[in-house]
């Protein structure tokens, strides 16, 4: 009698997976043998282009509207997935929004639309997914989508750095506290990557016209290098990694907090 190399059914819910980074890791989770659960804010149609690229892959996929400037709520979506597809294994916290003005010119409301989302709506997100994680009793995978600017600050960047900082203290916590039950937590904190969030939708982050001065590999990143390293975070083979944030940029954070794709020369490459 031959074993069957068939994997075992896994389920992952991957917030803000309508497009960009979210829709590379829902793939990249399907391809490494989980039913994904896809979530879209804007666009359903991309949604369903989402899900249609997890069923091509042979793994199921629901789709669901998550909105999270309605919280606490709108966290519902998690356990409304875990649900439809059986359980939960991996939840990735990718949706998020960004902003650009200095501390003096961001008003309170705009402060508290990229708090909301981009710390308030992961905690929440994240919280459901552990209980149920912990309940089932099979541990877990957490994955938070920060970015450099969790570990380095931005001139103009003040609601977003303080979000994803916070996003960054939240997820070594959780690690300290979810370790026991076998669940891992781990943050990626992604660079400039060619996504729709920086106007580069569907680009080739290696074409000549992409070159980038300011980071020591000189282009923008590719959304499924971020994918790859969410993929590895949920899998076995990351069992005892938990607590880190895995930045994907390029070497960007190498340089110092005002590095990036803002500066246009090559000089600081030279002594």
């Amino acid at each position: 009698m031959t074993e069957s190399t068939e994997q075992p059914q896994r389920v992952a819910v991957v917030t803000g997976s309508e497009s960009g980074m979210g829709r590379a890791i829902a793939v990249a989770l399907a391809e490494q043998g989980c039913d994904v659960g896809v979530t879209w804010y804007r666009d359903r149609a991309m949604g369903e282009e989402t899900a249609e690229l997890v069923r091509g892959t042979g793994r199921r996929a629901e789709l669901r509207h998550l909105n999270l400037t309605r919280l606490p709520g709108a966290a519902a979506v998690v356990d409304d997935l875990a649900d439809a597809l059986g359980g939960l294994d991996v939840l990735v916290n990718d949706a998020g929004t960004g902003h650009m003005s200095t501390v003096l010119d961001t008003d309170y409301e705009t402060w508290c639309t990229v708090l909301t989302t981009d710390l308030d709506g992961a905690f929440l997100c994240l919280q459901r997914a552990a209980r149920r994680m912990v309940d089932a009793g099979r541990g877990g995978r957490i994955i938070n989508i920060t970015s450099v600017h969790e570990h380095l600050p931005r001139v103009g960047n003040a609601a977003y750095s303080a979000a994803k900082g916070g996003l960054g203290l939240l997820t070594r916590v959780a690690a300290l506290e979810l370790g026991e039950h076998g669940i891992t937590v781990n943050a990626v904190a992604p660079g400039e990557i060619a996504t729709a969030m920086t106007g580069q939708e569907d680009e080739d982050p290696t074409a000549p016209g992409k070159r980038r001065p300011g980071i020591p590999v000189p282009r923008p990143g590719d959304a499924r290098e971020v994918a790859a390293v969410v993929a590895f975070l949920a899998s076995d083979a990351a069992a005892y990694v938990t607590g880190a944030s895995w930045a994907v940029d390029g070497g960007m954070m190498q340089m110092g907090p005002q590095a990036g794709s803002h500066l246009t020369s090559d000089d600081w490459r030279r002594p």
